[in-house]
């Protein structure tokens, strides 16, 4: 939730000294640009604008310290930024100008705060003396993005800026991470100030980033959990944010627990690891979701219970004692009741939880997961994945490309079909390797995300699965590709349907498919149009050398798979239902 942040200079006993320097005389806009550097940031995804013009002018003279990504639109820039932050654990950095350049990123700024990314946006505004005015491109940006920001505030006086900054990055990394907003009008960027230098926010009065851990529920939880026949447990981003995914392996490990993953948590375990069961919620695996109507503990750790985990709550887990861990207190007893409450950094508290726990097998119940998953590669993933006729699915180009990258690439879905296939199919062996949407659903995301993704993490291969839907979205980053001369994969499942809603409208709206027919045009000249290799596959016998001939490529690749129109994802949880209902068929 949005935290309200004062903005009192005041420093506390322990904070470090200011660094006495010779004050300098600077602008406000070459201030905003000494804080970047103070930050560690290397990477600014933008797109100028009359308001913001001062700033960038200031940046001509930063551009050996400050790499500076052009976008083409401002939803693509934050959405670079929020892959960037992903992939790299840094915090994202977006800059846009004042009117349409701000409210482009409102989008983003939602998809980040509902799944915990730290971002930095730095808007233009006009002259403080024309605010509430309705000027020229002025919108009241802090009023818009309120609900869609960690904090948000308005610098007005260039005097401001070294400390609104400070607070902003400190605000959006600590605790559970989100976005945070800054508008700097445009008399502030040009006002010349004596600067003295920058110093890092390591407090805030009104803002404390992480509960304090009350060992007594640590107790209690390692009571429940060493008295547990059927333990069970959930995971989340929080793992992968709190940087404990050795804490967390070592957990489970001497537990023996049987562990699933939310659509976030992905990659925070090994996809391979003997005590992972697969992907919880609508379109997750049979096991986990059966079997959470059977465990006696569940365990959530970094995970707040969304509605496509849970399904019904009222038939969810009701004969299971509750274990919640979550470093955000808001998040405990919102959606599920919890026996016991564990409040905290999930690195601090796991190691207290490990300590206490009684080392553990749970063979018999491990083995009830086992039986799920045979059942589920008779019904659905063989077919999927080993079709030896028919059009081709997305599972088994999923496969395909698993075979090829062996685990290691970062997958950058989008939103649809497609994103619950890559997600149940796609196979990790190292963290922040999946990087989608996940709260808010953005179509258009993954495109932006998977630059900003290569830029956070150069060393590695970055492939966007995306559907015909999405990509038509924001296809104009095509052109940020070009520009830097990037290196990203891009794998379009084409079904030529908006295939998420043609599968519900299929299931539970009598087959009236209801515009989701679409058109697309032809990628691979468009693809060329943008200086960018591409080839179109619709033949099971080609598809493998085709996906190789896109990894092997030097450069960017767009690869378009023409796959089934009807093809649908299962298994499903069906809207209304509780998450042992689901069908697999």
């Amino acid at each position: 939730m949005s935290i309200a942040i004062e903005t009192t200079n005041q420093e506390p006993k322990n904070a470090p000294a200011i660094i006495e320097i010779e004050a300098k005389e600077l602008s406000g806009s070459q201030a905003v640009l000494e804080a970047f550097i103070a930050e560690s940031v290397d990477t600014i995804f933008g797109y100028p604008g009359g308001a913001i013009m001062p700033i960038y002018d200031a940046l001509y003279d930063y551009n050996d310290q400050l790499k500076h990504i052009l976008v083409r639109h401002e939803q693509g820039g934050i959405h670079a930024a929020q892959g960037y932050a992903r992939s790299s654990g840094k915090v994202g950095v977006v800059f846009a100008t004042s009117g349409p350049g701000a409210t482009n990123l409102v989008t983003g700024l939602a998809d980040a705060m509902i799944d915990s990314t730290p971002l930095v946006c730095v808007t233009g505004q006009v002259f403080a003396h024309l605010l509430g005015t309705d000027a020229f491109q002025e919108t009241d940006v802090i009023n818009i993005t309120t609900p869609v920001t960690k904090w948000n505030y308005q610098i007005t006086d260039a005097t401001e800026i070294p400390s609104v900054l400070a607070k902003a990055f400190y605000i959006a990394k600590t605790g559970r991470p989100g976005p945070v907003l800054i508008d700097i009008t445009k008399n502030a960027q040009i006002q010349k100030i004596d600067y003295k230098g920058y110093t890092k926010c390591t407090h805030i009065r009104s803002y404390r980033p992480k509960p304090i851990v009350r060992k007594t529920y640590v107790e209690e939880a390692a009571k429940l959990i060493n008295e547990a026949k059927k333990p069970f447990v959930l995971f989340g981003q929080g793992v992968i944010l709190g940087n404990a995914e050795k804490e967390f392996k070592a957990f489970i490990e001497k537990g023996g627990l049987p562990a699933a993953w939310t659509l976030l948590g992905l990659s925070a375990l090994p996809t391979d690891h003997y005590l992972n069961t697969g992907m919880l919620g609508m379109h997750g695996n049979y096991g986990p979701n059966v079997l959470t109507n059977e465990c006696d503990v569940l365990i959530a750790v970094g995970m707040r219970f969304d509605d496509r985990v849970t399904g019904r709550l009222d038939k969810y887990a009701k004969q299971a004692k509750i274990i919640h861990l979550d470093i955000d207190p808001a998040e405990i007893d919102k959606n599920v009741k919890a026996t016991v409450p564990v409040w905290g950094d999930c690195k601090e508290t796991l190691p207290m939880l490990t300590r206490l726990i009684e080392a553990k097998q749970h063979t018999e119940w491990l083995a009830k997961f086992n039986e799920y998953t045979k059942q589920e590669e008779e019904q659905v993933i063989q077919d999927e994945l080993h079709p030896t006729t028919g059009e081709l699915t997305m599972g088994e180009v999923i496969h395909q490309l698993n075979e090829l990258t062996n685990g290691d690439a970062i997958i950058v879905t989008d939103v649809g079909q497609h994103q619950m296939v890559a997600c149940r199919y796609a196979r990790f062996n190292e963290t922040k390797s999946n990087i989608t949407s996940g709260g808010l659903g953005t179509m258009g995301f993954a495109l932006p995300a998977a630059i900003g993704a290569k830029f956070g993490a150069q060393h590695r291969t970055v492939v966007a699965v995306i559907g015909d839907g999405g990509f038509q979205m924001t296809l104009q980053e095509l052109g940020t590709i070009m520009q830097t001369e990037l290196n990203v994969k891009i794998l379009i499942l084409n079904n030529r349907f908006l295939g998420m809603v043609r599968q519900w409208q299929q299931l539970f709206n009598d087959k009236r498919y209801s515009f989701v027919n679409i058109q697309s045009p032809d990628y691979i000249m468009l693809a060329k149009a943008y200086g960018i290799e591409g080839q179109s596959v619709n033949d099971r016998t080609l598809l493998q050398s085709s996906l190789k001939t896109m990894l092997d490529h030097d450069g960017s690749y767009l690869l378009e798979v023409m796959v089934g129109k009807e093809n649908n994802v299962f298994p499903m949880v069906p809207q209304g239902c509780s998450v042992s209902e689901i069908r697999l068929k």
